[in-house]
């Protein structure tokens, strides 16, 4: 864990905002990344996840994150964490949590470049009852702050979700298309929906955008 600040031991920008620069990995400007949601899209959704022990990774999402590291590409998890507010857990168990995916996710080659956490919800108390947060998906401020931190272009990027949220968050920051898991595509203004049921497509768009000038047309390049 890293930039550690005013509101305690944790990378928190401000109190309902975990943002955590995983490893020192440098990236071209104005790189397409790889968003991902977590509960339900990396790990198995156990509900309001406050429990390390029982996370365990989907079926095919590390050749997914492997692909991408291996085409530069930075990946970045971008997750609403109502249970905070609600007072289920807090960053303590979330932060084990988190840890714990990521060890997971190492033991198969595949890593995170950074990590965004919303806690605001309306059903929650004190400084993170906030009702539809700017930094909450579907909203995109957890999109467009990865952005301005590593310096993305956001209208070559990517986004995998297993909500609705998820892709409402991607369309409304610029992105060209989402895929979402066990979902069906559509087709928004702007936004491509497709559905993720073969985690295998995926892992070869990824493998493409890194190779050949005509291929890079795929990720919008």
């Amino acid at each position: 864990m890293a930039d550690t600040g005013a509101y305690g031991p944790y990378p928190l920008a401000e109190p309902g905002l975990w943002v955590e620069r995983v490893g020192s990995r440098v990236f071209p400007a104005n790189a397409p990344a790889l968003f991902l949601d977590r509960d339900g899209t990396i790990n198995v959704d156990t509900g309001y996840p406050d429990d390390p022990a029982k996370m365990a990774l989907r079926d095919g999402i590390v050749p997914v994150i492997a692909a991408a590291n291996r085409g530069n590409i930075p990946v970045v998890i971008v997750t609403n964490q109502s249970g905070i507010a609600r007072g289920y857990f807090g960053w303590k168990e979330f932060a084990a949590v988190n840890g714990r995916v990521l060890k997971l996710l190492a033991a198969g080659d595949a890593f995170v470049d950074m990590v965004l956490a919303c806690a605001y919800h309306e059903a929650g108390s004190g400084p993170l009852a906030v009702a539809d947060h700017p930094m909450r998906k579907p909203n995109p401020g957890m999109l467009l702050q990865a952005r301005q931190r590593l310096g993305l272009d956001l209208k070559r990027s990517l986004i995998v979700g297993d909500n609705p949220a998820d892709m409402q968050a991607g369309q409304r920051a610029g992105l060209p298309r989402g895929w979402l898991v066990d979902g069906e595509g559509s087709n928004e203004p702007g936004f491509e929906v497709l559905p993720l049921r073969n985690p295998d497509d995926l892992v070869w768009l990824l493998g493409l955008s890194s190779r050949s000038p005509e291929s890079r047309t795929i990720m919008g390049r």
